[in-house]
Parts: C-alpha cells; structure tokens; sequence
C-alpha cells in the first residue's frame, strides 16, 4: 500500500497545488494528518478522492514516504493511481424528499 503526490501544477489562490492520493482512504486520512492538513479538506470525488496539498508541503509528503509522480514520466503509474483514487469515492448519502 503505498500514498502519491502528484506535481504541483494546479494554480490556485495565487498557489500551486498537488493532489494527494493513496492506495486506501485509511492511509490518505493518515498521511494528510500527518501533513497537518484537516479532514475538511478532504475531496470525496467521483473524479477521485484526494486532498490538495499546496507546493510547499509536497517535499515534506515525500520526506514522509509519499512516492512523488510526475505526470510528464510516470503516465501510466499516475493513471492506475487515479484509477484506484475514483474507485475509492462514496456518494454522499442523500436526504429524503420532503413531502
């Protein structure tokens, strides 16, 4: 089992940002917590669960054992990654129609 972070290519905010993402939900909560980053943060989406983690913490995820992808050199491992990353997102449990 293993946690990815992705190169900090997304601007946003005046910030570049990196997704990170893991083989199971349980060690991407665990990785962010160490990160310090909150669980609000979290992005439950169909697109892939993952949290945006802005540049300057991705060297730290790495120091942490987080294995670095790039998305000019490792396409097809990023691709897997991110295929497993929308296969672990859960629909929001919908309320009952009011009557």
């Amino acid at each position: 089992m293993a946690v990815y972070v992705d190169d900090a290519v997304h601007r946003w905010r005046g910030l570049r940002w990196a997704h990170l993402m893991a083989d199971t939900v349980g060690e991407l909560h665990a990785m962010a917590q160490r990160l310090g980053i909150p669980r609000r943060a979290f992005q439950n989406k169909a697109s892939g669960v993952h949290y945006d983690i802005p540049a300057h913490l991705r060297p730290l995820a790495i120091a942490l054992g987080t294995q670095p992808l790039s998305r000019h050199t490792d396409r097809e491992r990023l691709r897997a990654v991110i295929a497993r990353a929308r296969a672990q997102w859960q629909p929001e449990p919908q309320p009952p129609p009011a009557n």
